[in-house]
């Protein structure tokens, strides 16, 4: 991780309302945005009150619920650096019970910015302290790398949930990020757990996704979801035209199974079954 992860932080009371949960992994491609806009939309649609941020300079999770980056007076980027409180950039969306904070380019800078800052892994939590409660669920979309935007994204949390492509590096990339978690536990947030692991882009009839999937389950057991998310069209598609796939297509494999991995979660969340892996 290129932020420091040694120094103390404070932490204020934990809240008990609202589920802060980063969908983070370092690697790109794996269906992480697409997981974050879908679970999101999935829990909306469930009738949970739901926040989106998009914590990503691509602002694809923006463009994918929709809207435009570049026409909000307000981002998330605004928000971190202090310039904007959190509902300031909050914006509804056509999904509902779905809310987000949009991305912005400026956040491709904004590592740089916090570096020098006091407390710099801790101002997106500072952020959402105190409004988190508006919502059931917030989800935090983080950039593909293990840098200060997520080490942030990860202070906040209280847990996290790991978007995995079923391919043959999977495990060693997956390896690497849950150091990375225990290491901001043990640090920076006491709270934060593995909320599960969830296999994306799943081909049944592929050899090599069925070795690599039952490789994950082997080492993480119960931590990885028993929904798996399949490669279909229509998620691939809905983003072009800036709507969830649930909204796009419900009927179509990919909804349902986002549908589906959002009532698992909600299971493991009455179940308790969100801890990191020894």
């Amino acid at each position: 991780m290129t932020a420091d992860i040694e120094r103390p932080v404070e932490f204020n009371p934990p809240r008990q309302t609202t589920r802060i949960l980063a969908i983070a992994n370092q690697k790109g491609g794996v269906g992480k945005t697409t997981t974050a806009i879908n679970l999101a939309t999935a829990l909306a649609a469930i009738d949970k009150n739901v926040l989106l941020v998009d914590l990503d300079p691509q602002g694809n999770a923006t463009t994918g619920v929709g809207l435009d980056p570049r026409e909000q007076t307000a981002s998330i980027y605004d928000v971190i650096i202090g310039q904007a409180h959190l509902l300031d950039a909050v914006r509804p969306t056509a999904v509902p019970k779905l809310s987000l904070v949009p991305s912005s380019v400026d956040l491709s800078g904004a590592e740089l910015e916090l570096a020098p800052l006091p407390r710099r892994e801790a101002h997106l939590r500072r952020a959402l302290d105190g409004q988190a409660g508006t919502w059931d669920y917030v989800l935090i979309d983080c950039p593909p790398a293990l840098g200060l935007l997520t080490l942030n994204a990860l202070v906040a949390a209280d847990a996290v949930l790991v978007p995995l492509q079923a391919e043959y590096y999977a495990l060693e990339g997956l390896s690497h990020l849950l150091r990375t978690l225990k290491g901001v536990k043990r640090a920076l947030n006491p709270r934060l757990d593995l909320h599960g692991v969830v296999i994306t882009m799943f081909d049944r009839r592929n050899n090599l996704c069925q070795m690599v999937a039952q490789d994950v389950r082997s080492h993480l057991g119960d931590r990885v979801y028993e929904t798996v998310i399949p490669r279909n069209v229509k998620v691939s598609e809905a983003p072009s035209h800036g709507k969830p796939v649930l909204l796009y297509d419900l009927r179509c494999p990919g909804s349902q199974a986002y549908l589906r991995l959002a009532k698992e979660l909600l299971v493991r969340e009455a179940a308790g079954l969100t801890a990191l892996a020894s």
